[in-house]
């Protein structure tokens, strides 16, 4: 996808579309998600800490993500990837390799593929998003990012080299600031100056196992295949605090509460583990790590809290604590149950809320029941419809109500305890129906993906690969980006 998060939200928000949008964490530690193409022009960027973007483009609108809805519209989009080529290989919610090869996509005219799979996308979702076709994985995924945005970049078989002898060096995977700094230093500054230094001196300047891979990707050599499938190594969970926390008794709270959310996670994957892990970053921003690996994989909730409790009593968090986490690795699709420890978990569990009503401040009580007003969610109200939340605060709400195909809208404020506005579901980007569906020339498995869900939703973009009979290489990997 194009600013995949921003372009969701200018979709959603008449409003906000041609301005300035970032989205992301948005408390004094959040950092920037996705930035709009209009807020990059201000120097911001993702990863980017809140604080620094809001410097730059202090009159940007500012959103907490929705990444249910972020989701859920990459699915959609990997739906017409699928049914391109059973190969697709999903790096991000908004990124994906894809095998044409491997689903017979006929390469007379790679453009025409790829312009196809442009149009449905913006059918599908009404986004824009960009592809890249090549030979090979990396070729797609540069191809891809200089498509950026909404193009279409092919590279072909033969051309690959002297298309990379002039980038920098930094356009390669794994060449970051530090990498880069080190071989600008040696006079290094371009992918073609990496083929004439020779594979040996890359050994010897990065040691051998990256010298030798960079020295392959200079000469345009990348065999790895695209995998349909990655198995899942741990599943963790983590918060980081607008204010430390010094309370121990809270940080225990805190721990057992992401224990829970980890486990939650766990059952929803239908899977289990082994080993326990808390992470633990203080107030001087030194990380510690720490885990316990018990006899069998579990998805007990007691079982995992009492672990994390056990770990935690081995930091110490006397300065204060900015970020907590919990983790479950040794993944498994069984569970082997520690009959002690499960009793002890239940045992926890009834006591778990009364520990919690015991601690918890009398001043904290009204909060617990406060509601939450996010920058950016969708809100009904009974009079006035649908909407959605530009900011709240001091006992007070405001609320632009407009919908993905309506005009700009009229701004309201409300009182945050209001009964007459809630919560609301996302509406669909677009809508499909007699009037406005797929073309008559996409292929009918696309139309169904259009058609069966009535609506039409926003995409992630994908590089696409050539196949590896006319590379040579063994790529044969294709990618795209909406």
């Amino acid at each position: 996808m194009d600013a995949f998060f921003a372009s969701v939200e200018q979709a959603s928000k008449p409003s906000l579309r041609g301005k300035a949008v970032v989205v992301g964490g948005l408390g004094p530690r959040g950092v920037v998600a996705t930035a709009s193409y209009e807020a990059r022009v201000f120097g911001v960027h993702s990863a980017m800490p809140m604080g620094q973007a809001r410097r730059l483009a202090p009159n940007a609108a500012y959103l907490v993500p929705r990444f249910g809805f972020y989701k859920a519209i990459s699915e959609r989009v990997m739906e017409l990837l699928r049914a391109l080529s059973p190969l697709v290989e999903p790096l991000s919610l908004d990124e994906a390799f894809v095998d044409l090869e491997a689903g017979g996509a006929a390469w007379d005219e790679p453009s025409l593929v790829g312009a196809q799979l442009r149009a449905d996308i913006r059918a599908v979702t009404g986004l824009t998003g960009s592809v890249g076709l090549a030979a090979s994985k990396m070729l797609a995924k540069i191809a891809s990012e200089q498509a950026k945005p909404d193009g279409l970049v092919v590279i072909e078989p033969g051309s690959e080299r002297a298309m990379l002898g002039p980038m920098s060096v930094r356009t390669l995977p794994g060449v970051g600031p530090a990498t880069g700094d080190h071989l600008r230093r040696a006079g290094i500054t371009t992918i073609e100056e990496i083929v004439e230094a020779g594979e040996d001196e890359m050994v010897r300047l990065l040691g051998k196992s990256h010298g030798h891979g960079l020295y392959a990707m200079a000469l345009a050599r990348d065999d790895r295949p695209v995998v349909a499938e990655r198995e899942t190594k741990s599943v963790s969970v983590e918060d980081t605090y607008d204010v430390d926390i010094h309370d121990r008794v809270r940080v225990g709270l805190e721990v057992q509460r992401l224990a829970d959310r980890c486990v939650r996670r766990l059952r929803g994957a239908g899977l289990s583990g082994r080993t326990i892990v808390l992470k633990v970053r203080r107030y001087d921003f030194s990380t510690l790590t720490r885990s316990e690996t018990l006899r069998g994989p579990t998805d007990d909730p007691g079982v995992i809290r009492e672990a994390a409790a056990r770990l935690l009593d081995s930091v110490d968090t006397t300065g204060g604590v900015r970020l907590l986490g919990v983790g479950v690795s040794g993944l498994a699709d069984y569970t082997q149950e520690d009959l002690f420890a499960q009793a002890a978990g239940e045992r926890a569990e009834a006591d778990g809320p009364v520990e919690m009503d015991a601690v918890a401040p009398a001043e904290e009580q009204p909060a617990l029941a406060e509601r939450r007003w996010p920058a950016g969610h969708d809100v009904r109200h009974a009079v006035f419809g649908h909407g959605w939340v530009q900011g709240s605060g001091l006992g007070r709400v405001t609320v632009r109500f407009e919908t993905p195909g309506s005009e700009p809208g009229r701004v309201r404020t409300f009182r945050v305890d209001d009964p007459d506005l809630e919560p609301a579901d996302p509406l669909p980007l677009v809508l499909t129906g007699p009037e406005a569906s797929v073309r008559d020339g996409a292929p009918a498995a696309l139309r169904e993906v259009a058609d069966g869900a009535g609506r039409l939703q926003a995409v992630s973009s994908v590089p696409a690969s050539l196949p590896k009979s006319r590379s040579g290489n063994g790529g044969g990997a294709a990618t795209s980006r909406p």
